[in-house]
């Protein structure tokens, strides 16, 4: 998918789609430069968050230094917040102000429930050659990348929840041991609840804000830090560790921060548009995403 709007050295800036615009006629240079002020905001107080820039948890555990309690628990509270991630992707769903954010919405929350995703000109039933190292790519039948879930085929295997089972399984946990509310700590709780409230707001300025924030943070290399640490555990400790779940999200992540370009672009330039609220979405939800890692890190023994 082609991004709305491009990076350059880590700072937003307006795509060529939006320049194409101008030239048409279809937008103003006024509210062009409006929209690249906007930017500038976008940028300050969501991409150079400090959850985003320099998250200490991530950064520690790449090392693959977490014990076995401390990874235990770091799997116990994700699986807790993945869970718990449904009810706000519903929400965000049952909220949706269009039937094209509904439907965006719903390839998300699909695909977690195990709707395989579908590429384009893909009947259902095509198979996919296997990969030569399935647990680190996972099986290629239950977790492509790209496509959609429209015309994709449901498999219990596929549910994101499961691979995380798999790798409790992996420490001696069981499916009963992880995902529950009553397991997760406080700091896990207060990310959950305003995932639930911000990302599956009612108010459609709010949930934009705290959409673009959550897929863009997602986007911004955690996954990458977490893979990093469970390889050089599984290759020291617990060379049958599962880490498909980890793998997986590392590389679907940017095609979701591409979704949510997209919706910047679209509900900027509509007349209802709120620009404060967009921020405060944004801003509230980063700063619970900063609970969760910091409530994570402050358990380590590195403290």
């Amino acid at each position: 998918m082609t991004s709305l709007l491009t990076t350059s050295s880590s700072r937003l800036t307006i795509s060529a789609r939006i320049e194409e615009r101008l030239r048409q006629g279809e937008l103003t240079q006024d509210r062009v430069d409006e929209f690249r002020d906007f930017l500038v905001e976008v940028d300050r107080e969501f991409m150079q968050h400090r959850i985003i820039t320099n998250n200490a948890y991530t950064r520690w555990f790449r090392e693959g230094r977490a014990t076995d309690e401390e990874l235990v628990y770091f799997i116990q509270q994700f699986s807790v917040f993945s869970n718990q991630f449904l009810i706000a992707a519903l929400q965000k769903v049952i909220n949706s102000a269009t039937l094209q954010q509904s439907r965006a919405s719903r390839e998300i929350l699909l695909n977690e429930l195990g709707v395989i995703y579908r590429k384009l000109g893909q009947t259902g039933s095509s198979r996919v050659t296997q990969s030569a190292e399935k647990d680190r790519e996972g099986d290629p039948e239950l977790v492509s990348t790209e496509g959609t879930v429209d015309g994709g085929i449901c498999r219990f295997q596929a549910a994101h929840f499961e691979w995380l089972v798999g790798v409790a399984e992996g420490l001696g946990l069981s499916y009963g041991d992880i995902g529950k509310r009553k397991q997760g700590s406080p700091t896990t709780l207060h990310f959950c609840d305003e995932l639930i409230r911000l990302y599956g707001s009612a108010d459609p300025q709010i949930a934009e804000g705290a959409s673009f924030a959550v897929e863009n943070w997602a986007a911004a290399g955690f996954w990458q830090e977490l893979e990093d640490g469970l390889t050089r555990i599984k290759q020291t400790r617990h060379p049958h560790l599962r880490l498909a779940f980890f793998t997986w999200h590392n590389r679907v992540e940017a095609q979701h921060a591409g979704h949510t370009l997209e919706e910047l672009e679209e509900v900027y330039f509509k007349p209802d548009f709120d620009r404060t609220k967009f921020i405060q979405g944004g801003r509230e939800i980063l700063d619970a995403i900063a609970v969760f890692w910091d409530g994570l890190n402050s358990v380590t023994s590195d403290q």
